[in-house]
């Protein structure tokens, strides 16, 4: 396996959530090429099952799939938090809820091809409810769906988005559902 060199890096842009840099590399055997990167701080997500085995998922509209889209609570990692804080915090804005029972799921890459953001996984149970504190440009509705729908809401289209698809999936692994 060849590791690429990087000759010179451009940032482009420096967003808010984002920064775009242009990166030329030099490939084994000499060769040149551009990568385009999309910098991101990282994300937390969090597969929230309560009592009754619902998972709490967020209906909200996003811009670029333009549509609303079921997810699992979900967001950035701030500067110097640490992950599962930042998942505690991420739950509680955008459902109320509070978990005293916390796991690690997994991590992964969102989309390696063109971005570096990585994802924390956490499943969170016993759980408690106050009220959304929501982020001003946020608008969310709580919904819950039974654990054992979450393979056929995927199937069916209900669940799009790859965090959730692979959060929800892994859960229901974990705690032993029979997904056939």
């Amino acid at each position: 396996m060849s590791i690429e060199k990087t000759l010179s890096s451009d940032l482009v842009y420096r967003g808010k959530i984002i920064n775009l840099k242009v990166d030329r590399v030099e490939l084994s055997g000499g060769r040149k090429a551009i990568r385009e990167v999309v910098q991101h701080a990282g994300a937390v997500a969090v597969v929230a099952v309560d009592s009754e085995e619902n998972v709490l998922l967020a209906r909200q509209y996003r811009y670029p799939a333009g549509k609303e889209l079921l997810e699992i609570p979900a967001g950035m990692v701030e500067q110097g938090e640490d992950p599962l804080s930042g998942a505690k915090r991420e739950l509680a804005e955008e459902t109320g809820a509070a978990a005293t029972s916390w796991q690690y799921l997994f991590g992964f890459y969102s989309s390696p091809g063109f971005s570096d953001e990585y994802l924390r996984v956490y499943l969170a149970r016993d759980l408690e409810f106050a009220s959304q504190s929501l982020d001003e440009d946020e608008s969310i509705d709580l919904v819950k769906i039974p654990l054992g729908r979450v393979p056929e809401e995927i199937e069916r289209g209900g669940i799009q988005d790859a965090k959730s698809i692979a959060g929800l999936l892994g859960a229901f692994r974990l705690l032993g559902k029979n997904t056939g």
